[in-house]
C-alpha cells in the first residue's frame, strides 16, 4: 500500500467530537491507537497525554442532548498511529 501522505504529529490533547476545539480532522484520516496504563483502549473519545486522562462514553447514561456522558479515567496515556 503506497501511502503518499505523511502522518501528522499527534497533539497532546485530541477529541473525536468535531464540535470540540481540540478536534484535529487531519489526525483522523489515519487509525489512532490509545494505551491507558499499558492496555490498549478502543472506546476513547478524548485524551490528554500531559494531564494523564482519557474520556470514554458511559454505556447507558445520556446528557440532555442525547449524547453519552463521558467518564474520565486517569493513568499513563500513550497515543500512536496503528
Amino acid at each position: 500500500m503506497n501511502n503518499t501522505k505523511s502522518q501528522p504529529a499527534l497533539p497532546d490533547r485530541l477529541s473525536g467530537n468535531p464540535r470540540s476545539p481540540h478536534h484535529v480532522a487531519e489526525c483522523f484520516e489515519h487509525n489512532i491507537g490509545i494505551r491507558l496504563n499499558g492496555k490498549e483502549r478502543f472506546d476513547v473519545e478524548e485524551y490528554c497525554i500531559s494531564e494523564g486522562w482519557v474520556k470514554i462514553p458511559s454505556p447507558k447514561a445520556l446528557d440532555r442532548r442525547g449524547q453519552p456522558l463521558l467518564i474520565t479515567l486517569k493513568g499513563t496515556v500513550e497515543a500512536f498511529y496503528s
